[in-house]
């Protein structure tokens, strides 16, 4: 790894992705094999039940996931896939997702993904899982 990331970098990152800053999505935490990712529960990020839709729920456990990879690799990592268990339906006043690399490889890095939301109290309840793999761009075999 040629390039390390710390929190204010990882933020920087973050504020270049135009859809990132339309939602309202900030890294809380970088480092060391993980990252959080949170944003505001608002009511147009929810679905016509008035859970936050599961598109809000995908987008926060991806960035999570290759944020995490970003701990482990640096700053070059695409998202190469992953996949979403909708636990429970998500209300609450804050969505958390936290990941953590799982392995790192020269070419590929496994993260899971942890989505909370957290009511006006601050308590916590876990609504999704997520598992991805991120790839190391410019690596043999990545993108």
């Amino acid at each position: 790894m040629n390039e390390t990331l710390d929190l204010a970098v990882a933020r920087k990152v973050l504020e270049a992705q135009p859809f990132s800053v339309l939602l309202g999505a900030r890294l809380t935490a970088f480092g060391d094999g993980a990252a959080t990712l949170e944003l505001d529960i608002r009511d147009d990020l929810r679905q016509q039940n008035g859970f936050v839709h599961g598109g809000v729920l995908s987008y926060a456990a991806d960035n999570a996931l290759t944020f995490a990879a970003g701990t482990a690799v640096g700053p070059r990592v695409v998202t190469a896939g992953f996949s979403v268990d909708y636990l429970r339906p998500a209300r609450g006043a804050v969505l958390s997702a936290r990941a953590r690399v799982v392995r790192a490889g020269r070419t590929r890095v496994v993260c899971r993904c942890d989505l909370y939301t957290l009511d006006e109290r601050g308590e916590e309840t876990l609504c999704a899982v997520a598992q991805g793999s991120v790839a190391v761009a410019g690596a043999a075999g990545g993108s």
